[in-house]
Formats: C-alpha cells, sequence, structure tokens
C-alpha cells in the first residue's frame, strides 16, 4: 500500500456502522491507501446485508468526491461527508476549496449550516469508538495472516466477533432490567 512515506505492507479496514447499537452493519478491506473507493460499495452492502438502503450517511472527508456525493445523492440517501480536515473543538470541518457550484461546495454549506448540533458530529460517536473496541477492548494492533484475500477473511471475522460481544452485551442488560 503507498503511503506519504513509501510503500508499506498494510491495508485499509473499512466499516459501516448503525448509529444505535454500534454493530458494524457492513465492512471490507483493500490495499488501497485512499477511502474514496469503498464508499459507494459499503452503502450497497449496507442495503444487501439489512434488505434496505441506509436513509442516511455520515463519513470522513476521505470518502469525499464529486462521484460519491452524486451516487449517494442518485440513491436519496442524506448524506453528510466531511469535505476537509476537521478541526478539534470546531462545528464543522474545515472545507477544501471546491468548484462553486459543485456537489462538494453544497456539502461544506450543509455542513457548515448544521454546526455543533449537525448529524456530521455523530460520527465520531458513532464509529470512532468501534474502532477503539477493536483495538483497545479486544487487543487487536495487527492482522496475523498474509494476503489480500486472507486478511479481508480475518477483518470479516474480527466485524463478526465485535457484533456477537455487542449482541451479548445487550442481551445481558435486557435481562437485568
Amino acid at each position: 500500500m503507498k503511503t506519504r512515506d513509501g510503500f508499506i505492507q498494510g491495508f485499509n479496514a473499512q466499516a459501516a456502522v448503525d448509529a444505535t447499537a454500534q454493530i458494524i452493519v457492513a465492512e471490507t478491506l483493500s490495499n488501497q491507501a485512499s477511502d474514496c473507493p469503498h464508499l459507494v460499495g459499503l452503502v450497497e452492502q449496507i442495503a444487501t446485508n439489512l434488505a434496505a438502503a441506509p436513509e442516511q450517511v455520515s463519513a470522513d472527508a476521505g470518502y469525499c468526491s464529486e462521484d460519491n456525493l452524486a451516487a449517494l445523492e442518485s440513491r436519496k440517501i442524506d448524506a453528510h461527508i466531511a469535505t476537509g480536515r476537521h478541526k478539534h473543538g470546531a462545528g464543522a470541518p474545515e472545507a477544501r476549496p471546491a468548484p462553486p457550484h459543485s456537489r462538494a461546495a453544497a456539502m461544506a454549506a450543509k455542513l457548515g449550516a448544521a454546526g455543533r448540533q449537525g448529524p456530521y458530529r455523530r460520527r465520531k460517536q458513532v464509529v470512532e469508538p468501534v474502532f477503539g473496541q477493536i483495538k483497545q477492548a479486544r487487543g487487536f494492533r495487527q492482522f496475523l495472516r498474509r494476503g489480500l484475500a486472507q486478511v479481508q477473511s480475518e477483518w470479516s471475522l474480527i466485524c463478526t466477533v465485535h457484533n456477537l460481544l455487542k449482541l451479548a452485551a445487550a442481551r445481558r442488560l435486557s435481562h437485568h432490567r
């Protein structure tokens, strides 16, 4: 995988997470550094796995492109995708310069108008904890297998274990009430 420091043996793990239960509803893994090519595939996987397309999608700036915004628009999905880096404490991500009438410019305006109360802000409370739980609570720091297909199957297993543990914890909570 090409990085800013050269080539490394690495993988880019993706996960789409349900905002209510922090269940992983779609996942993929690639040897591409960019997140952008994976958004539409994740949305399609969500629709397949849940037998319904998501009504809303929030994603960080790595997923922002005119093609992705157009694809979500054509699917009538309410998108909230950062158009630039998010500075700590800022209400909305700092937008990258975009042509005035582009989808990216419209998205930057949408996120800016929503400010601190918008759906994009929830992304950090939905997706980031899942990756934190996988890394910290489960102790997962590196893949043990080699090769894209083998690592993809390992990532799928890790995501399944995360979901099973979430469901088991929810069941324990419901029995204690």
